[in-house]
């Protein structure tokens, strides 16, 4: 197959709100380095943040970057290194690209290498036509995972490394938090054995929408109902065993820390915007165990993943709205009213 010269990208080009579609040249790949041809990409928070140009954007992102880093197409060109890929391959890939210098890369303990740097961040992204990438962050992808729910593997990988940081079977299970990954995790929490899961929120239109992903799940709008009263209602005797605080926000995390059982387990995703006080006195005098998660583990979490969509974890219920690429700025303008679940671009409209 004879590949492009150019293609066509989403580029942060300006200091400003916004993202451009510009020409590019298609990536060169190193040896070990594969090419991939992109057909869908999803659009993320962190997508969200480097379009609105925030402050976070604008310490952490270069202007120029093609962006974008949730995505799946097949398998466009191989280095002469690689071995476990070939052309044509149905594949997504892990966004974090990491070194081989640290302690902890050199014990296997990828996903907590300082050195990492993030495609779509730092690194050159998915919102494009073509994805140069290490072989290493390859994940291929059987013929019957479709390609929208390859390109939601991303968020969905957090969900799963934080939903399984701690034994769910039997437990009960408080989740803070019903973004895209909050949601997720609901449904992950149900499959893999918990008792009762309880996701809570303060947006009517995300537990509703949660509702069709989640739908064992007790929906909870703190602004309306009382959170102890609910744990009454579904016959909870003591506190959660496991919370996932998917929010980053204190009323959430102080509530959990409220409603959690002595001796429970709080797995930590969510990043506030600021910094907020928390009484460690709880934490102490409940025997709490607390775990930060950050990103998926490389590579157990795509293992479970893949086995749990294998196994019948239906996730297409995320996808809400389907975007030519062409068509990006209605997607992201979308995006902004907070009225979506996973959007999605085909980079075969443009």
């Amino acid at each position: 197959m004879t590949l492009p010269t150019t293609m066509k990208c989403l580029v942060k080009a300006n200091a400003e709100k916004g993202l451009w579609m510009e020409e590019r040249p298609v990536p060169t790949i190193e040896p070990d380095e594969v090419l991939v041809k992109i057909e869908r990409t999803a659009i993320c928070g962190t997508d969200m943040h480097i379009y609105k140009w925030d402050d976070w954007a604008k310490a952490n992102v270069p202007v120029g970057l093609v962006t974008g880093h949730e995505y799946a197409g097949y398998v466009a060109a191989i280095g002469s290194g690689v071995r476990r890929v070939k052309v044509g391959d149905k594949v997504t890939g892990e966004g974090h690209v990491v070194g081989n210098r640290s302690r902890n890369a050199r014990a296997g303990r990828f996903h907590l290498d300082p050195d990492t740097k993030g495609i779509g961040v730092n690194l050159p992204g998915a919102f494009a036509q073509y994805l140069a990438l290490p072989e290493f962050n390859v994940i291929p992808l059987k013929d019957s995972v479709p390609l929208e729910i390859g390109a939601i593997m991303d968020p969905l990988g957090n969900a799963v490394h934080t939903a399984l940081s701690f034994d769910l079977v039997g437990e009960d299970v408080l989740i803070t938090g019903a973004g895209p990954i909050g949601i997720m995790a609901a449904a992950i929490a149900a499959k893999s054995g918990a008792r009762r899961v309880v996701l809570t929120d303060i947006n009517d239109w995300r537990l509703d929408f949660a509702k069709k992903v989640a739908p064992e799940t007790r929906m909870v709008n703190i602004l309306n109902e009382n959170l102890r009263d609910v744990m009454t209602e579904i016959g909870m005797n003591e506190g959660f065993d496991v919370g996932l605080e998917m929010s980053g926000a204190e009323p959430a995390l102080n509530q959990m820390l409220d409603t959690m059982i002595m001796g429970g387990n709080i797995a930590m995703l969510g990043i506030p915007a600021k910094p907020f006080p928390v009484d460690l006195g709880k934490v102490v005098g409940k025997a709490l165990t607390l775990r930060g998660i950050y990103g998926r583990q490389m590579y157990e979490t795509w293992y479970k993943m893949l086995a749990l969509i294998d196994s019948g974890l239906d996730m297409s219920p995320m996808i809400t709205h389907r975007f030519a690429a062409r068509d990006f700025q209605e997607a992201f303008d979308l995006m902004e009213t907070g009225k979506s679940g996973k959007v999605i671009l085909n980079w075969n409209e443009l």
